[in-house]
């Protein structure tokens, strides 16, 4: 097929402003003959493919009889019954292709919201977590207690061939797993070294065997001053927060890896691929020159069955360039650093409000059921309300990290705040991962014209739970409340922010849809979307809250030929099956990409022996600025703020259980970025 570029404009002149729900439709010769009249008019068309399906899910009218897709080069030229697609071509050239003839063919999914710098870090360990994970390189089923954390961690120490070699595990949690700390992991394998990143990616367990190789000693943790010294326990071997950054310089050799990050971002890609998904977008994600150039060899070739799109980390930038007045200069100067496939969304920024969902560390107006949990500030109101302002006035897009109600008052005051002095239409700030908020909040979110960004996996991992400790039973319940979103038509989108919820649009959908939690029962009944809209919120409407709507998100005359292909209709499928539905494989602008074999992973390369970590760990000393780097990842992300309605700060408590996602910049992420300036 002749990979002509067809524009938007050019496509809709070519259906003489007919959409494709409108050539369903369509009657009379003159309308069936309009693009037989205009190629008289032109002296070459290029040839178009016409595909042909079971359904045609386009995401805009839905009609049942559309059967078939026109598509010039990248670009769809209408949607609709096959003889109809046939009549108006005329004399155009064009062929029939039936790859998908048995299948069915469905709108791009897009991904709003994913992190595949850190899922790449994550999913190439050996993976014990909450929830299941259906890689392309096997299925790791869910631990569910703690007796099965321990004997999955055990099982898996057993099966390494090699007797020195690192165990790394990812997806440990307290709340689920119950304690595990040095002594556990002693009880495990003294002679193994362990070592344990938590399923939020801010705590770091190591045994003796680890502490011992990396040279983490005593003496040295008893150096660490503040924070770090608060937040690091020797006898235990646990390390959060601003301990993880202590110690990165240690860890960081072993864990950050060009090997396995090279190996983790293809085995990102290919499952994402895998679960469908056309386009995604990170939202925030550590800014490091070196790390995006790793992103974009991977995920901007042409080889690449995805378009990936990127939204700056507004706190990072602001902590730097806030006060000189370059914060805007020093933003756009990212929008070079993606290629091909990859780019940076222009006007968007991504800022941080409260801590993380799975630390209990969300802002919250009733006080927590236990004295042990508070919320944190990522960025503290005034330099959150400044860097809000900076960047409204410059025209940009906000979306907020946002997991608790006070945190929605934040934001939509300083919305409120900014339509009275400088107002701007269809500024669609955003609220991201819309944890939990109450109900009287919808209704100022509709009239200040912001949309919603949701991750619905919280229910289904979090509300069993959090209705014991926590949030209490009818809060829990409550989480990801989009009931009153929906009904007063604000639209929603959906996303994974994958590792913290499986990378998988489908997946989504059923937990939308269904709020099924782990013990099986259903949390907020009046909190389901409907499979149409949550299937919107995967599409259309995720395109909207990029504003890339005009390219993506429907199968629509001039947009992008982004499909994915499913095996079954999601309509006719029980609401209860849809994360189940098979996927041949997808489109993207035009090109087919077929689900297929991955290359297997040789985990002894990812799971280096003692000699080899002793010979990373000689590494020279880190210059000066991969120092600075940390420092800054360290001082721009965590606050201490436990007395949210007067904004007043205390001391961090010393000795807290965990502060696990306080920090909005991730502590491992920055524990690369040093690593890789050591290696420059």
């Amino acid at each position: 097929m002749s990979k002509t570029k067809l524009t938007r404009r050019a496509a809709l002149s070519l259906l003489s402003g007919v959409s494709g729900a409108a050539l369903v439709n369509v009657v009379g010769s003159n309308a069936a003959s309009s693009l037989q009249d205009l190629g008289s008019q032109i002296e070459t068309l290029t040839e178009v493919t016409v595909y042909t399906a079971k359904r045609v899910i386009n995401m805009e009218g839905n009609e049942p009889d559309i059967d078939s897709v026109a598509v010039v080069g990248d670009r769809v030229l209408a949607a609709g019954p096959l003889a109809k697609i046939i009549e108006r071509l005329g004399q155009q050239p064009f062929r029939v292709d039936e790859t998908f003839s048995d299948k069915v063919i469905m709108a791009g999914l897009i991904d709003q919201h994913v992190h595949p710098f850190l899922a790449a870090l994550t999913l190439t360990s050996e993976i014990i977590s909450i929830e299941d994970w259906n890689l392309p390189t096997g299925l790791s089923k869910a631990a569910a207690n703690s007796e099965e954390y321990q004997s999955r961690l055990s099982a898996a120490e057993a099966a390494m061939n090699d007797p020195d070699a690192l165990l790394f595990s990812w997806g440990y949690h307290h709340f689920f797993h119950g304690e595990v700390r040095r002594a556990q992991l002693d009880a495990i394998s003294r002679a193994r070294p362990i070592i344990i990143l938590h399923r939020s990616a801010h705590e770091l367990i190591l045994n003796t065997a680890a502490l011992d190789l990396l040279g983490i000693t005593e003496e040295l943790v008893n150096s660490f001053e503040g924070l770090a010294s608060e937040q690091s326990n020797f006898a235990e071997g646990h390390f959060y927060e601003a301990g993880v950054f202590a110690v990165l310089p240690k860890v960081a050799p072993v864990l950050a890896t060009p090997q396995r990050l090279g190996t983790g971002l293809k085995l990102t890609r290919d499952y994402m691929h895998r679960a469908g998904v056309t386009v995604a977008a990170e939202p925030g994600g550590v800014l490091s020159r070196p790390l995006q150039q790793a992103t974009n060899a991977v995920f901007s070739g042409d080889d690449s069955p995805l378009r990936t799109y990127f939204i700056p980390d507004g706190k990072s930038l602001a902590a730097l360039h806030l006060e000189d007045g370059t914060l805007i200069e020093e933003t756009e100067k990212l929008l070079d650093w993606g290629e091909g496939k990859t780019a940076f969304l222009p006007k968007q920024v991504k800022l941080f409000a409260d801590g993380a969902m799975y630390s209990l560390a969300m802002q919250v107006s009733q006080p927590y059921q236990e004295d042990e949990f508070h919320g944190e500030w990522i960025m503290q109101p005034d330099e959150f309300n400044a860097t809000f302002d900076a960047y409204w006035e410059a025209g940009f897009q906000l979306h907020v990290h946002q997991t608790g109600d006070l945190a929605v008052d934040m934001i939509l005051d300083a919305v409120e705040r900014n339509m009275r002095r400088m107002p701007r239409p269809d500024h669609r700030t955003t609220f991201v991962h819309f944890g939990y908020a109450r109900e009287d909040q919808a209704a100022r979110i509709a009239e200040l014209s912001c949309i919603v960004s949701a991750n619905p996996y919280y229910v289904t991992a979090l509300s069993d739970r959090y209705g014991d400790i926590g949030l209490g039973p009818e809060r829990a319940d409550d989480i990801v409340p989009l009931g009153p979103i929906k009904a007063r038509g604000i639209p929603i989108s959906l996303h994974s922010d994958v590792p913290m919820a499986p990378g998988e649009p489908l997946f989504l959908v059923w937990a939308a849809a269904n709020r099924t939690t782990v013990s099986g029962r259903v949390a907020g009944p009046e909190h389901r979307l409907s499979v149409q809209d949550a299937l919107r919120a995967v599409t259309i409407d995720a395109a909207q809250s990029l504003r890339l709507e005009t390219e993506l998100g429907s199968i629509t005359p001039g947009k992008f030929a982004n499909f994915t292909i499913l095996e079954t209709n999601p309509f006719e499928a029980e609401a209860d099956a849809i994360k189940d539905i098979g996927i041949w494989g997808t489109v993207l602008e035009g090109e087919i990409f077929p689900v297929g074999s991955v290359e297997e992973i040789d985990k002894a390369l990812l799971a280096p022996a003692k000699d080899v970590i002793r010979r990373e760990s000689k590494l020279p000393e880190a210059p000066a600025h991969a120092a600075l780097v940390a420092q800054k990842g360290m001082l721009a992300g965590c606050s201490c703020c436990a007395s949210p309605a007067s904004f007043a700060c205390t001391p961090s408590v010393a000795g807290r259980t965990s502060t696990v996602g306080c920090c909005g910049t991730n502590a491992l992420g920055w524990a690369v970025v040093a690593e890789w300036a050591t290696r420059a």
